[in-house]
């Protein structure tokens, strides 16, 4: 029998049913942890972690305020699937700052005032530790090149210039600033 009982019974069971299991270094935290396979990194993030520091824009991958570090790689978390990330070292705004320090980019974003509103904040300031890690900005336009997948409305954009080239090593390579 189909009774919409059992319909229900059986769509109460699905979500655990279709879950799988994943392992993620988050923000330096080895964490097992289940969810749907449909689940994207950035609703496995946002929503089942409480981790709201990504914040959910277009949710089309065109404005980057999802943008994380997977593997140190900037990542719009919005189209990515979370279960293809199994054994990732995951790095969202929240593990940026080691303790009451703050990562060299937040601080240049504090320093040169590269936020308004601040709502795009996260995903600009680890898309710049990302591109830092790339190692190929070398100019303002490199800077506007690469951070071009990072869309801020609030007409800012010199000022996050200022603060990655703050932010760039002074030895002209890329790497962990």
């Amino acid at each position: 029998m189909n009774s919409p009982d059992d319909r229900a019974r059986s769509a109460q069971k699905a979500p655990f049913a279709q879950s799988c299991k994943i392992s993620l270094t988050l923000n330096g935290v080895q964490r097992e942890i289940r969810t749907a396979p449909w689940t994207t990194l950035l609703d496995l993030l946002r929503e089942d972690l409480q981790l709201t520091g990504t914040k959910k824009g277009c949710d089309h991958g065109q404005c980057g305020a999802c943008t994380v570090l997977v593997d140190g790689k900037r990542v719009n978390a919005c189209l990515t699937l979370a279960a293809m990330k199994d054994g990732c070292e995951i790095t969202t705004v929240e593990g940026l700052a080691q303790g009451e320090a703050l990562h060299p980019v937040q601080q240049a974003f504090i320093d040169q005032d590269a936020f308004q509103c601040g709502y795009c904040t996260p995903g600009q300031i680890c898309s710049a530790v990302g591109l830092i890690g790339e190692g190929r900005a070398q100019s303002d336009d490199d800077i506007r090149e690469l951070m071009s997948g990072n869309l801020c409305r609030c007409g800012c954009y010199p000022n996050i210039v200022a603060a990655v080239r703050q932010a760039l090593p002074t030895d002209g390579k890329g790497g962990q600033p």
